[in-house]
């Protein structure tokens, strides 16, 4: 389903159309390529004019808008370090970016950089989109541009959203959030917020919400709130299989070994216990446990104890002598 672009998101593309129409584009023109009605495009033309961008308009049969003096942004002068490292950092998150002639949003947009740049550093830069290579990132998702934004600015305006959500299981909802913060970790975008039906803190993945519809409500964010800490901490709670793993070794040198997601890490007798959650135990055994550098003891729950004796009878097969 496509997503509903928000006004704003329609007025700069309004904007584009008249830098690309410099001798004037009318109204209903405007309209047939946004898919709405003229008096529509006309409020995307007053919002451009609000934000202060000159946009002059003439009538008769030749009428029409074009864009005033000062609507162009002055030159961007980069360095070539700046150009190339800016080139890397795209490919490096955007590895679809680097061919040209893909259908990539990005790369269109790097593509125009590109060209804009000063000859010398405009071939550097694109040699090095042409010749560098990146592999995607498995667990990377890109979620809708358009709807990131809105999120982003319902952020900023302190203002409660409702949102359309559908799960990894295909079941779909809809709840009333306050959008605390928007927090890209490894690759995936994630909605920090308050839900209002669960009255807590919860993580959505940006790329799983199918809607976004901003209400009259406003919110205030908690004092002292770290985004990407309270992200991290959240990661770790809630899901369908508890985790409880105890270690004898001292909390002050388990701490630092500990990934967030993996709970909560507390006192315990001379050690610590690790109390948390999780959607995959397999993961949580092979992935998060097996590299840990202390001795542990899963107490529980039983399906990490499992993923565990699963994963110990494997490795102990691989190193036993049949002969």
């Amino acid at each position: 389903m496509p997503t509903e672009l928000s006004p704003t998101a329609r007025a700069l593309r309004t904007l584009e159309i008249l830098q690309s129409r410099a001798a004037g584009v009318t109204a209903d023109e405007i309209a047939a390529s946004l898919g709405v009605t003229e008096r529509a495009a006309r409020r995307y033309i007053g919002i451009l004019r609000e934000a202060g961008i000159p946009v002059h308009s003439s009538r008769g049969p030749w009428g029409g808008y074009r864009l005033g003096r000062g609507a162009r942004l002055p030159p961007v002068v980069f360095t070539e370090p700046e150009a190339l490292g800016l080139v890397m950092a795209v490919l490096d998150a955007q590895p679809a970016a680097a061919d040209p002639d893909a259908d990539d949003l990005v790369g269109t947009a790097l593509g125009k950089v590109i060209r804009a740049l000063p000859e010398k550093v405009g071939r550097q830069a694109a040699a090095l989109r042409e010749h560098a290579s990146a592999a995607p990132d498995r667990h990377a998702a890109r979620p809708d541009p358009a709807l990131t934004s809105t999120l982003v600015t319902a952020s900023a305006l302190r203002r409660r959203v409702l949102i359309t959500y559908r799960s990894e299981s295909g079941s779909a909802w809809e709840t009333q959030v306050d959008p605390w913060a928007v927090v890209v970790r490894y690759g995936r975008w994630y909605l920090l917020c308050h839900s209002h039906h669960a009255d807590a803190i919860r993580t959505y993945r940006i790329d799983r919400v199918r809607a976004v519809r901003e209400t009259a409500h406003g919110f205030q964010v908690p004092d002292g709130l770290d985004p990407v800490a309270a992200l991290e901490e959240n990661l770790g709670q809630g899901w369908a299989f508890p985790t409880r793993v105890v270690f004898e070794a001292p909390m002050a040198e388990v701490l630092p070994s500990i990934r967030p997601p993996m709970g909560r890490l507390e006192p315990s007798g001379e050690g610590c216990v690790l109390i948390g959650s999780t959607r995959n135990p397999t993961m949580y055994a092979q992935e998060w446990l097996a590299q840990l550098p202390f001795a542990f003891r899963v107490e529980g729950g039983q399906e990490l104890r499992a993923a565990v004796k699963a994963l110990a009878t494997r490795l102990t097969a691989a190193v036993t002598d049949t002969t």
